[in-house]
């Protein structure tokens, strides 16, 4: 196999695996991100029934003051019995004590709704904190594993691209550029292996003439579909069939 074709196909190799991890390491802030977005939504979860939480808190707040002011009124209301003259007046100062006392109560009522309102929001809250806890484990897991593998894919590309180097350095100028060229138009693949007279690139089927090309001499073919540097790899190769 002609020496040049070797060493495009031992570089097409090494930048499969150069754009592999560097597309690893490119998507890490991606996948952060993504983790990190569960873990928003479950704070936008426990924020939600904390603000609720407050809020009937507020109203129970609010209740328990107009009931301890009723009460003070309905307090007052009975110490100025003793000072009614008439019958008609007691009358009157008994409905309003009795009003005001059935004001209390539905207070009183309402006051135990929101009560449970507020253990209905409390368990919410209780629940989404805990669901919080695990999504901020998860993806600090999450952080470190990727973290440990971006820097094990720095590592092997650093290796890569100084090997990558040394390969690029023994190609002739102007197949390199035809290399490079067919990378960048190709997104990554640029040399393939060719079988049963059909582009590996393309899948298209090339000529009967150009595949014994490929096969049998040292030259550098491209497919005639997409432009695609051929090789027919010499493990695949059929054996020739035995003379008679």
């Amino acid at each position: 196999m002609n020496a040049q074709l070797k060493l495009l196909i031992e570089l097409q190799e090494m930048d499969r695996e150069i754009i592999g991890k560097s597309t690893l390491v490119a998507r890490i802030p991606e996948k952060i991100r993504e983790g990190e977005k569960s873990l928003l939504e479950v704070k936008a979860r426990l924020d939600a029934a904390r603000k609720q939480q407050e809020s009937f808190l507020k109203q129970k707040r609010d209740m328990d003051s107009e009931v301890e002011q009723m009460n003070q009124r309905i307090a007052k209301l009975k110490a100025r019995t003793s000072e009614i003259k008439t019958n008609k007046e007691y009358q009157a100062h008994l409905k309003e004590i009795e009003s005001a006392e059935k004001e209390v109560f539905k207070y009183e009522d309402g006051i135990i709704s929101i009560m449970e309102s507020i253990e209905a929001a409390d368990k919410t809250a209780k629940a989404a904190a805990a669901d919080a806890k695990v999504e901020e484990e998860k993806l600090a897991a999450v952080k470190k594993e990727l973290e440990a593998g971006r820097s094990q894919a720095e590592k092997e590309l650093s290796a890569l691209k100084s090997r990558r180097a040394d390969f690029a350095g023994r190609l002739e100028r102007d197949i390199y550029e035809l290399y490079m060229g067919l990378l960048q138009k190709h997104q990554g693949l640029a040399v393939v292996e060719t079988r049963d007279e059909v582009c590996g690139g393309c899948n298209m089927k090339i000529m009967p003439q150009l595949y014994v090309q490929v096969r049998e001499t040292d030259d550098i073919y491209q497919c005639p579909q997409c432009d695609r540097i051929l090789y027919r790899a010499e493990e695949n190769m059929e054996e020739p069939s035995p003379r008679n």
